[in-house]
C-alpha cells in the first residue's frame, strides 16, 4: 500500500486543510503514517506568520527527503505561497502549491516522479471562489472543525496574511450547515467555526453573516457546543451580541487579537480600534456571557514603540484581565509595510518586553482560574493526563482545562465537576 505522510505549522485553518488532504490521500488508497516514517509522498502544510515560521517550515522540508530520498516532497500553504521561488530551491522539493489548488493535490502527486519538480503557485490575489474541502474523518478527536472563510482585506502593516491567502471568500451557508449536520449525526457535539478572517464571513457575498450561520448551526440537533477561533474585536459590538443571544450553544470563550493596548501603536499597525472601543467590547462580552474567557494576542516590539508605549500597552492587558495571552516579538517580514518604518526595536529589548508580558500573563490566567473555585462546570473529557496515571482531562465551556482523578475512561463524555483547585495550566475538580 502507498504512504504518506504530513506536517502542519501555524493555525487552525492549516490544520483543518491538513485533516482534508489526508482524507483525500486515504480515500484513493494510501496508508497515512507519522512523518518521522518513510513515505512515499510528504506533505509539509507551512507556515510564514514570522521568520521563525518560515525556517522551521523550511526545516521540515529538508527532514522529509532526508526521511525517503526517493519519496515526493510538497510544500504546500502560506510560505510556498509568498515565496514559492524560494521553496523551490530548497533541494528535495518536488511540488509547491501553496494556499489554493489543494483539492487537486492527490492526481498532482501521482503524476511526479522523484526527479521531477513543479510549481502551481497562482497569484491569490485574483482568486474569489472558496476552495471547497471537507473532513468526515476525526478519529479520536472530541471536536470538530468547520473552515467557513478563506482570506483577509485588513492589511495590518505588519501581517504577510492578505497576501498568502488573498482577498476574503466565505462558504456557501448551505456547504457549512451541511458539514455540520453530518458531523453532528457521526457524533460530534462540539463544532469549532475557523478562517482566517471569520468575522468577514459573508461580505463577499452578503448572502449570509457570521452570526447567520452561528444561529444556524445553534438549531442542529446534536450539537451542544459551538466555538469561534479568532475574531475582530469590533465585530462583537452590541448589534451582534443581540443578535447571537438566542444561540445558547454558543461557547463563552472569545479570542479577541488585541497586539497592543496603546493607541499610537494601534494606529501605526492599523487595527483601526482604540483601546476604548476594545475595552467597551470586553464590557460588554462580560455583562452578556457571564465568566466568559477572554483570551486576546500581544505583540511587543513593534517598530516605533518606545519605552512609553510599551509601559501603556503593558498596563491595559493589565487591566483587561484575560484568561490566556499569546505574546509575541515582532518579526519583519518583507513586503509589509512595517518592514520599512524606522525605529525598528531591537532583540534585546523585545526579549525584555516580552518577560514583563509573560508575567502579566501569569498573574491574569491565575487570576481568571482562581474566580472558578468552589464552582460547578460541565466538562467535556477528552483523554487521560499523559503522565499523570488515573487521572483524565477535558474542556469547559469556556475552555478552561479541567483534570480529575477517576478509574473510569471518561473519553467524549459529558460530566459536572466542582473545581477544587487551581494548576498552573488549568484546574483540578472532582466528579459529582
Amino acid at each position: 500500500m502507498k504512504t504518506a505522510a504530513f506536517y502542519t505549522l501555524g493555525c487552525k485553518v492549516n490544520q483543518y486543510e491538513t485533516e482534508a488532504m489526508a482524507e483525500m490521500f486515504k480515500k484513493r488508497g494510501y496508508e497515512i503514517v507519522d512523518f518521522s516514517e518513510p513515505a512515499d509522498v510528504y506533505v509539509i502544510n507551512t507556515c510564514t506568520v514570522t521568520s521563525m515560521s518560515d525556517r522551521k517550515s523550511r526545516q521540515i522540508i529538508r527532514r522529509a527527503k532526508k526521511l525517503n530520498p526517493e519519496g515526493i516532497v510538497i510544500a504546500a500553504g502560506c510560505y510556498a505561497q509568498v515565496a514559492p521561488d524560494a521553496v523551490m530551491d530548497i533541494e528535495g522539493v518536488n511540488l509547491v502549491v501553496g494556499t489554493q489548488g489543494k483539492k487537486n493535490i492527490v492526481d498532482e502527486a501521482e503524476r511526479l516522479r522523484s526527479s521531477d519538480r513543479s510549481c502551481l503557485v497562482s497569484d491569490i490575489s485574483r482568486r474569489h471562489e472558496f476552495e471547497e474541502m471537507e473532513i468526515s474523518d476525526y478519529e479520536g478527536m472530541t471536536r470538530a472543525y468547520i473552515k467557513i472563510q478563506e482570506g483577509c482585506n485588513q492589511f495590518c502593516t505588519y501581517c504577510i496574511i492578505p497576501y498568502a491567502r488573498g482577498p476574503i471568500r466565505s462558504r456557501e451557508p448551505d456547504e457549512v450547515i451541511k458539514e455540520a449536520a453530518r458531523l453532528a449525526e457521526d457524533g460530534f457535539s462540539e463544532i469549532i467555526l475557523v478562517g482566517i478572517h471569520i468575522a468577514s464571513y459573508g461580505l463577499d457575498n452578503k448572502r449570509s453573516s457570521l452570526s447567520d450561520i452561528i444561529l444556524e448551526v445553534n438549531k442542529l440537533q446534536g450539537i451542544k457546543r459551538i466555538r469561534l477561533s479568532s475574531i475582530e474585536p469590533m465585530t462583537l459590538n452590541s448589534e451582534f451580541i443581540e443578535k447571537i443571544r438566542p444561540a445558547d450553544k454558543l461557547c463563552p470563550h472569545f479570542h479577541l487579537s488585541l497586539q497592543s493596548g496603546c493607541d499610537e501603536t494601534l494606529a501605526r499597525m492599523n487595527r483601526r480600534y482604540t483601546t476604548e472601543q476594545y475595552a467597551g467590547i470586553v464590557r460588554a462580552i462580560r455583562t452578556n456571557f457571564p465568566g466568559a474567557a477572554i483570551t486576546t494576542d500581544v505583540m511587543v516590539g513593534f517598530p516605533g514603540e518606545t519605552e512609553e508605549e510599551f509601559l501603556k500597552s503593558a498596563e491595559f492587558v493589565k487591566e483587561m484581565r484575560f484568561a490566556d495571552i499569546h505574546i509575541f516579538q515582532y518579526s519583519r517580514r518583507p513586503g509589509t509595510p512595517a518592514a520599512d518604518f524606522p525605529a525598528q526595536v531591537s532583540p534585546e529589548v523585545k526579549e525584555r518586553r516580552s518577560k514583563r508580558m509573560e508575567e502579566i500573563k501569569r498573574e491574569s490566567m491565575s487570576r481568571f482560574l482562581n474566580s472558578f473555585i468552589g464552582r460547578e462546570a460541565e466538562v467535556l473529557f477528552e483523554q487521560p493526563v499523559h503522565g499523570r496515571p488515573g487521572m483524565f482531562e477535558g474542556k469547559t465551556a469556556n475552555y478552561i482545562t479541567v483534570r480529575v482523578k477517576t478509574d473510569k475512561d471518561l473519553s467524549f463524555r459529558y460530566e459536572r465537576v466542582i473545581i477544587e483547585a487551581v494548576e498552573e495550566d488549568g484546574v483540578m475538580g472532582v466528579l459529582l
